[in-house]
């Protein structure tokens, strides 16, 4: 089975390689019939781009990679719980909110010691020329 690829060319003249729609020549992306759709997408893309850098900034957020950056994550929703109206959810949340907050804390300490005996450890392990 031959697998049909878009008909678009690139300024190159290289050709689109996606898969085209099932009714057309084309990919959604380059479909004259959906132009108006793909242009909405973008347009939306680039709003959700600059309203993640927005919020990023506003909550002091680099990313999500390493224990610090989570826990930053864990400090702005306990905060933003704690600002609700008592309820049993908010409890719940907060609870929650603890029992993750532990796991953390956990992971910061193995991560630390990890650290701790690499540092340790390495002019040995590089030593040697291998691992045990």
């Amino acid at each position: 089975m031959v697998s049909r690829t878009c008909s678009f060319r690139k300024e190159s003249g290289e050709p689109c390689r996606a898969a085209p729609l099932r009714d057309g020549d084309f990919c959604l992306m380059h479909s004259p019939e959906h132009a108006q759709e793909v242009q909405e997408a973008r347009r939306l893309g680039g709003l959700r781009r600059r309203r993640e850098a927005t919020l990023a900034g506003a909550y002091d957020l680099e990313g999500v990679e390493g224990v610090e950056q989570v826990r930053r994550i864990l400090q702005i929703a306990v905060l933003d719980a704690l600002g609700l109206e008592n309820s049993l959810a908010r409890v719940r949340t907060l609870l929650y909110a603890a029992q993750v907050s532990l796991k953390l804390l956990e992971a910061g300490e193995v991560e630390e010691r990890v650290s701790a005996l690499e540092q340790t450890l390495g002019p040995r392990l590089e030593k040697g020329g291998k691992r045990r």
